[in-house]
């Protein structure tokens, strides 16, 4: 029987794409076959039949890749159309309820065609129709095969709250290289989804139309413990916190068990923080007990009282002791704007919460204030000076994880290493130090695996046995945003040199590091800060007037 079968122009360039994919992959079968017919000879001397076979793999499994975008872009076009077409088909519902239930029947459908559950198949046309309708770059570059699935639904996850604005700025940050501020480093389908989901939701956070303090407000009502029993004798005990109290008590405990390793320790790092976890819990330490330093008295909202988010409803919450870095917009931190910090190993936090882990938590959390005219980090605070504290420092801040390609190994576990050997010539400069975690060090130095050069602000990427290079994720860091009724809006750059890792006495930072950057409107920023230090208890004006920036200490 003749098939009558009609495809929308749409959804027929998709199969043209998928079409290509599996073209490629019959051309690297056929390249297979002849390999394996022995009346085909490569006398060149490079000719390995088994590296031959192995670059092959490699090659099908990108190609495999790009063939499974490509299909899961076919599937939104063919949903998106078929659900465009039953609305058409379907007469006019008079009520709510035969409009409910027209709905329901696409949503069977979908489902038993597809052979999955209604619930899967409802997200599968919601996602469908955010793809089709609002995010054109993103179906665009799921159907070139350059993003996975996850990646597509990842950013149609954290546009789902924005409007078309916001929605149209994370799609072209991401895919667009054309856009006024792209995302900085490797691609966004080089990133393995769970860390593109990462940069995607600290973007989300940064350019959200409503203030992330009113949605932290709102959020923190809803701070809870579960408990889920599981199978085998075993539960799961999670909370939801905030996030400063959440990094504070993970890296505290990771600190703790990493203290506990050694050659007499069978325990696991994951065994060792369970393990500590409840013994801290079921002993006699009590949140509010003073038994782990300072204590916040305003909850851990930033001073906000009502809503059930204060002392009298979450008790008192000590200040987490862990050393975690704090990533302020030194105006922020002024208290002249209301951008987000960065939270080392989290993402954005309300301004308020950076200034009290800043007051309150001072000997343990590091404040890291950030230039005002492109973003970048401008100093680590200390109290005294010690190169390797501050390189090591500076390598969280650079990297923020593990550099190996896909790793999300916080910073805390992680291991300083030179790139290339010392006793090979290496230098202990910025640009050839990397912090891979213990996995990926020891890859380093066991296998074929090798770092590349890195530099002040860019972690290295890695070259592998097969010899293909695979960059490393870097910081999205962006421009912060000026009080516009007081200060003059200063375009900001990014053109200040790579470092010599070999130059000056301050280990491959280059001379001038403000060499290319327009000239700096607060530059008595470092008086105000060493006049003014930090300490348990100090409050944060609400705003801070010109003349009171500008005026000398």
């Amino acid at each position: 029987m003749e098939s009558r079968t009609v495809l929308s122009a749409e959804s027929g360039a998709t199969v043209e794409a998928v079409a290509a994919s599996v073209a490629a992959l019959a051309a690297l079968a056929g390249s297979a076959a002849s390999d394996a017919n022995p009346a085909v000879v490569d006398s060149s001397p490079d000719a390995d039949p088994l590296r031959r076979l192995a670059d092959g793999c490699l090659d099908g499994l990108a190609e495999v890749a790009r063939l499974e975008a490509r299909t899961a872009a076919l599937r939104v076009r063919l949903t998106a159309d078929y659900a465009q077409a039953t609305r058409f088909l379907a007469p006019p519902a008079p009520s709510p309820r035969d409009r409910a239930a027209q709905a329901m029947a696409l949503v069977a459908e979908v489902a038993c065609v597809l052979t999955v559950s209604e619930r899967a198949a409802g997200a599968l046309l919601s996602e469908s129709r955010a793809l089709t309708t609002a995010l054109p770059l993103t179906l665009a570059a799921l159907q070139a095969g350059t993003i996975s699935w996850q990646h597509a639904r990842t950013i149609v996850d954290e546009t789902s709250s924005l409007d078309a604005a916001g929605t149209a700025g994370l799609e072209a940050h991401f895919l667009d290289p054309e856009a006024p501020n792209p995302a900085r480093g490797c691609l966004a389908g080089d990133l393995v989804p769970s860390r593109f989901r990462a940069k995607a939701r600290a973007w989300r956070e940064r350019h959200h139309p409503a203030s992330i303090e009113e949605r932290h407000t709102r959020s923190v009502a809803d701070r809870r413990i579960e408990y889920t029993p599981d199978r085998d004798g075993m539960a799961w005990l999670s909370a939801h916190l905030p996030a400063d109290t959440a990094a504070g008590i993970w890296d505290r405990t990771t600190a703790a068990a990493r203290a506990l390793q050694g050659p007499h320790e069978a325990r696991t790092l994951a065994q060792l923080r369970a393990d500590i976890t409840a013994t801290w819990l079921l002993s006699n330490g009590t949140p509010g007990g003073g038994t782990n330093g300072g204590t916040a008295d305003r909850g851990t909202t930033g001073g906000q009282s009502d809503g059930g988010t204060g002392a009298g409803a979450g008790g008192l919450v000590p200040v987490p002791r862990a050393q975690v870095l704090v990533t302020v917009p030194v105006l922020s931190l002024l208290g002249a704007t209301d951008e987000p910090a960065v939270l080392d190993g989290y993402g954005p936090i309300p301004p308020s919460m950076a200034r009290r882990l800043i007051a309150d938590g001072a000997g343990s959390f590091s404040r890291v204030l950030t230039d005002p005219r492109d973003g970048a980090p401008l100093e680590i605070g200390r109290t005294n000076y010690r190169l390797t504290t501050a390189q090591r420092h500076w390598l969280r801040l650079r990297d923020g994880r593990c550099p190996f390609p896909g790793c999300g190994n916080h910073s805390l576990d992680n291991e300083a290493d030179h790139l290339l050997a010392w006793a090979d010539g290496g230098t202990t400069g910025i640009s050839n130090l990397g912090q891979p975690c213990p996995k990926h060090h020891r890859l380093k130095h066991a296998s074929a695996w090798t770092p590349d050069r890195a530099s002040r602000d860019h972690p290295p990427g890695w070259t592998s046995p097969s010899g293909r290079y695979y960059p490393s994720e870097h910081q999205d860091w962006e421009p912060p945003h000026w009080p516009e009724d007081w200060l003059p809006h200063i375009q900001a750059t990014d053109t200040r040199p790579e470092p010599d890792p070999d130059t000056g006495p301050d280990q491959g930072q280059p001379a001038d590091p403000d060499a290319g950057l327009p000239p700096d409107p607060f530059p008595d920023w470092h008086q105000f800060t060493a006049g003014h230090p930090f300490t348990a208890g100090h409050q944060f004006p609400d705003a801070v007037p010109e003349y009171r920036l500008l005026q000398p200490t």
